[in-house]
């Protein structure tokens, strides 16, 4: 045994003795040099100028598409290393008729960026060390050209069960290309579920149904794709999906329309959380809670009315809060014909404008400010209204239609304007007529 070691070792000193006597070698060996200086250089310039790539990778405040630009970032200086050195390994070749080195170079910069990228993708300490622990095995094995043989001696251990034949390299292939698919749509859905929570334009709940959906086309796809690895025919589930479909159209007509149209709501977002929402058959609220099914609006007196999505997109309705949180109302009233018409738009102007939810002030444009006129000559007096703007409904806890009431009331009164009321005036025409008091 001891002979054979020396003998070994003998042989790789004679080799490592001719390889650096060699001039290739060193010609190689600068070749190698040169591309990772072009490759550091490179890849700085790169990160320089488009700044996602330049980023900490590891800094969590960023932004998750910033994360993951940052993290690619890092990949740059090894990917353009590995991609020089394999043209220059084809180059050598051919021209210096050996390129062992760079060979080997190569095949550990494949090894680096290996364990790079295990380490900036896979934030789980125990995932990492499965990974590498398979991953680089598998990497040297296939370097080295012995992957193909690991994959007969697997081949060839198999057992059947009736139809269907079980080998050992189907189950490694399996369990090797099914994580990295599941992991692959976990750091896509992961990547995807912080980009939606960071779009402030969008509700909660819209954030999270979106965000559920689009997790679940995501692993749906993994699924798809583990199933053609595991050489399942996927014609038998279209044809099965196909069935379902025709079963879900008859049988879950209404669920299945309720949840379009609930998908429908969410992307064309005519109804979001907050509005207030009056339908054409009679339900008034304000929209408290989304779902794929259905829509729950809580009324002012406290109760929560579920309206079928499919109402919102079938039938007509009325968002008073969609673009425009303010509102307009109009109060009207009446005064004596006496009443000195032009210091009275004066005073009732001065009265709504003096209300805290009236929208009012220098500031605003007077078309927005509460407005005071005529609207008609009524049989006891003039009748007067006055419009005004708001910050939400004029229902529920904020009675500003009241409230103005009896501040016109109120000014009224102080001011000594009479408010008519209906009148009769009785004339005797026949003075000979004589009326008796019983």
């Amino acid at each position: 045994m001891l002979d054979r070691l020396g003998e070994f070792a003998a042989l790789a000193e004679a080799h490592a003795r001719v390889a650096f006597a060699s001039p290739a070698t060193y010609t190689q060996l600068g070749i190698i040099l040169a591309i990772y200086a072009i490759a550091f250089v490179a890849g700085s310039r790169i990160r320089k100028y488009f700044q996602p790539f330049g980023s900490t990778p590891k800094d969590e405040t960023q932004h998750p598409l910033k994360q993951l630009f940052a993290k690619l970032g890092s990949l740059i200086v090894p990917l353009l290393a590995i991609l020089m050195l394999r043209i220059s390994l084809e180059i050598t070749q051919i021209a210096l008729q050996e390129g062992w080195l760079v060979q080997t170079a190569l095949a550990i910069a494949m090894l680096l960026l290996f364990n790079s990228i295990v380490t900036n993708f896979l934030a789980h300490a125990a995932a990492a060390r499965i990974a590498r622990w398979v991953g680089i095995p598998l990497l040297i094995l296939h370097l080295l050209g012995l992957l193909s043989g690991l994959n007969g001696i697997l081949e060839s251990i198999s057992i059947s069960v009736g139809n269907i034949e079980v080998s050992a390299y189907g189950v490694a292939r399996v369990t090797i290309f099914g994580s990295l698919f599941f992991w692959l749509g976990l750091v896509s859905s992961r990547t995807a579920r912080g980009v939606i929570t960071r779009q402030d334009n969008l509700d909660l709940r819209t954030r999270e149904i979106a965000s559920k959906m689009l997790e679940i086309g995501i692993f749906s796809v993994v699924v798809l794709l583990v199933l053609q690895v595991m050489g399942i025919n996927l014609t038998a589930l279209a044809v099965f999906g196909g069935a379902l479909g025709v079963g879900i159209g008859f049988g879950l007509q209404a669920i299945a329309s309720n949840f379009i149209s609930g998908i429908i709501i969410l992307l064309d977002r005519s109804v979001t959380l907050g509005d207030y929402v009056e339908l054409q058959d009679g339900p008034i609220g304000i929209v408290r809670e989304l779902s794929l099914r259905s829509t729950t609006l809580e009324t002012f007196d406290g109760k929560d009315v579920v309206v079928p999505n499919e109402k919102f997109i079938v039938e007509v309705f009325t968002n008073w809060t969609h673009k425009d949180k303010r509102q307009r109302y109009r109060v009207d009233f009446s005064v004596a014909y006496a009443t000195d018409i032009r210091k009275l738009v004066d005073i009732i102007k001065d009265v709504v404008s003096s209300h805290p939810q009236v929208i009012s002030g220098e500031d605003i444009p007077i078309w927005d400010r509460p407005d005071c006129e005529i609207d008609s000559f009524g049989d006891s007096g003039v009748n007067m209204f006055v419009e005004f703007w708001m910050e939400g409904i004029d229902d529920g806890r904020n009675r500003v239609g009241g409230d103005l009431l009896l501040m016109i009331f109120e000014a009224l009164r102080t001011h000594g304007i009479e408010i008519p009321f209906p009148q009769r005036e009785v004339r005797v025409v026949n003075d000979n007529l004589s009326i008796k008091k019983i």
